[in-house]
């Protein structure tokens, strides 16, 4: 019989709060984190919003000399373990290091230090080039410093799946777990990238929402008639997965068990999902069957939803395909409505989401949700504009990137 895992620890920065009641109660109050952004002028772009994140201290979580040595996003990853370490009560001069790893990925990686050295480098010559460029830059460094700062010898990975990463490191976080080659993981993802070179690219493929420079409080409008793109978000979720039997020696609080995990590839195209989530839907599938469940045990699904017109239209049809008949009552709805899409980053973040509502049994918003797609049979309960009280005995969590890398994940309330 497979090792049974659980969440004990659960940390995020997000850009609707650093810390994990701040970000709770911002998803139960509805809030909107996307603003104008701040971090360049974006005066000549088609796209000025973002869901940045305004209130992080890198201070309050890393030396400083260190932080000067780490792009953004690595520090969000560093400052986010640290939170759920610490909401966990892990105390590591307890554990055994060989026993702990961390497996923490980025879509994108040290994008911003990328832009920064390409400045000195056209602007200067080679030779005044940081020697910290590259290790500021590449996407496992984030997994890197979270291993170093705690001495972790177990296993440690970045996966690199575009908006699938965290829910690919979370899912093999459990495998490992499963296999016992450790008792403990640290798992999620993190992305810093609202920059000049993502933002244009992003806009030159015609993925971005232009069209609320304006209002940006309304950008982000997952399933709603008039979704005209995603919005750019930042932050990472980072969770302590540990064995059951491990969890229960120490002690432990838990939040939830991890049943299971789902993993395939469209095989369709770059950028666009194949057509009726067909995929998607068998990805489903693969979780809920891997937790040996059912999909009538889904109370709740923490959707995808990236305000884009087909990823919407894929995973309602997906979500049509899994349910069946039940596919209307089974509430879904999508935190990016209030972060943004965190790209990399998303997975943990909305991991730690339904990891909430599977625990707290209240269910988080789909905001801007004002007028219903019907026309396009977007016709699900996307739970609009406000909080819900729902009993939710499992949950599903879908994240679905470019390449067609599909994940999915599967969280129940835990039960000695």
């Amino acid at each position: 019989m497979a090792k049974r895992i659980v969440i004990t620890g659960m940390g995020v920065v997000s850009p609707i709060g650093t810390g994990l009641d701040t970000f709770w109660q911002a998803l139960l109050a509805g809030k909107n984190g996307i603003e104008r952004i701040t971090q360049f002028d974006p005066s000549d772009y088609s796209a000025q919003i973002a869901g940045e994140v305004k209130d992080f201290d890198s201070a309050q979580f890393i030396d400083k000399k260190e932080a000067r040595r780490m792009d953004r996003y690595a520090q969000f990853a560093l400052a986010a373990a640290r939170m759920a370490v610490e909401d966990a009560k892990l105390d590591m001069e307890k554990e055994n290091p060989d026993r702990i790893g961390a497996f923490v990925g980025s879509g994108i990686g040290g994008i911003m230090t990328m832009h920064s050295q390409y400045e000195k480098l056209f602007a200067k010559g080679p030779h005044f080039i940081s020697p910290f460029f590259i290790p500021m830059m590449i996407p496992n460094m984030a997994a890197a410093h979270v291993t170093i700062a705690y001495g972790l010898h177990g296993p440690s990975s970045c996966n690199a799946t575009a908006c699938a990463t965290g829910t690919n490191c979370i899912g093999d976080a459990m495998r490992v777990l499963q296999y016992g080659t450790a008792d403990v993981m640290l798992a999620g993802g993190t992305e810093a990238s609202i920059s000049e070179a993502p933002i244009a690219g992003f806009i030159s493929m015609k993925a971005l929402c232009t069209d609320h420079n304006d209002d940006p409080a309304h950008a982000s409008r997952p399933f709603a008639k008039g979704r005209s793109g995603f919005v750019m978000g930042e932050g990472s979720g980072i969770i302590v997965l540990e064995t059951l039997e491990h969890a229960e020696k120490r002690g432990a609080r838990i939040y939830a068990e991890v049943a299971g995990y789902g993993s395939n590839s469209d095989a369709y195209h770059i950028t666009s999902p194949a057509p009726h989530g067909v995929y998607q839907a068998k990805c489903m599938e693969l979780a809920i069957a891997d937790a040996g469940l059912t999909p009538d045990d889904i109370d709740y699904v923490n959707a995808h939803g990236t305000s884009t017109h087909m990823n919407d239209l894929g995973e309602s049809e997906a979500c049509k395909a899994v349910f069946g008949q039940r596919a209307k009552e089974v509430p879904v709805s999508s935190i990016k409505s209030m972060t943004g899409h965190l790209l990399g980053a998303a997975g943990g973040v909305e991991a730690i989401a339904m990891a909430l509502s599977v625990q707290s049994d209240m269910l988080p918003p789909t905001i801007n949700y004002d007028e219903p797609d019907l026309e396009e049979g977007l016709d699900l309960d996307y739970v609009p504009n406000q909080a819900r009280a729902h009993k939710v005995r499992a949950a599903i969590s879908n994240n679905f990137g470019f390449g067609g890398h599909n994940a999915c994940l599967v969280l129940k309330k835990f039960a000695p």
